[in-house]
């Protein structure tokens, strides 16, 4: 698929070109990064006060672990998991889980007010970065929080070349030019939740290990799999050089540092108008 100027792609979406819902073992691939990633993200969710009484939304919420957690670790009132697809949400059920398939970035997507909106991994796969935000924000209830999640390339013209840095860079550029992907602009997240008119804000960033056999690099080793065609049409790598990435991501001789998640997170004030 080609990219039309700016980066922005020519059609295609996450779920669509790239990591079809239907593919057999996506939801296992999903549920990898969730171990990598959920204790991190449930522990500032509770550090921001998640709990007893808390009606809560969750953005692409995909397999629904972070949404179940809430429920059953947090003991929040109620979460509405949202996705564009529910198949794996409504496997997995529990007390107080409603799941609602819908489209963000649909202009009538409106489904309450909710003292926690979540996203993770969400809205660096979608255009519009700036007018999704400032909607998330108003879903917030007052003296709410809308946190938000998503990944930071750490594979700098900086870091070592190694089989792992040539495939993750030619990852991400394929990506980009398939479904619009690009976490170039996520550092910004402080700045734009406070143009959201959310405050105080703050951010941090969170880097799980690669080990042979993590979750985390078994997550990356689903992802390059099942995106070799966008990662390929890039003219950077070939088939052969992400067979060799997977045989260096499963060694010993690894040494390469994940993509990061950076977490950011605003308050709406108790005074809205303010």
């Amino acid at each position: 698929m080609i990219a039309e100027p700016g980066g922005t792609p020519s059609g295609g979406r996450y779920g669509e070109a790239v990591f079809g819902p239907e593919a057999a073992g996506e939801g296992e691939r999903i549920d990898y990064g969730a171990l990598a990633y959920d204790e991190f993200t449930m522990a500032r969710l509770r550090a921001l006060g998640a709990g007893p009484g808390w009606r809560c939304l969750d953005v692409g919420a995909g397999t629904g672990t972070v949404s179940r957690r809430l429920l059953e670790e947090a003991g929040v009132a109620s979460v509405l998991a949202v996705d564009r697809d529910v198949r794996f949400l409504g496997e997995r059920l529990v007390p107080g889980l409603e799941v609602l398939e819908a489209d963000i970035t649909a202009p009538d997507f409106d489904p309450g007010r909710f003292l926690l909106v979540h996203a993770r991994f969400v809205l660096m796969h979608l255009p519009e970065h700036e007018r999704l935000i400032a909607r998330l924000a108003e879903l917030v209830a007052p003296g709410g929080v809308l946190v938000l999640g998503d990944a930071v390339d750490l594979t700098s013209d900086r870091a070592p070349l190694t089989p792992y840095t040539v495939v993750m860079r030619a990852m991400w550029q394929g990506l980009r030019a398939a479904i619009g992907t690009d976490v170039s602009w996520v550092p910004s997240y402080p700045s734009l939740l406070r143009e959201g008119g959310l405050a105080p804000v703050a951010a941090e960033i969170y880097v799980p290990p690669l080990l042979p056999g993590s979750p985390i690099s078994r997550f990356w080793a689903d992802t390059w799999e099942r995106s070799r065609k966008p990662t390929t049409a890039t003219g950077q790598v070939d088939d052969d050089a992400i067979d060799e990435a997977l045989r260096y991501l499963g060694s010993d001789d690894c040494a390469a540092v994940s993509a990061g998640l950076l977490t950011a997170w605003g308050w709406k004030p108790e005074d809205s108008s303010r």
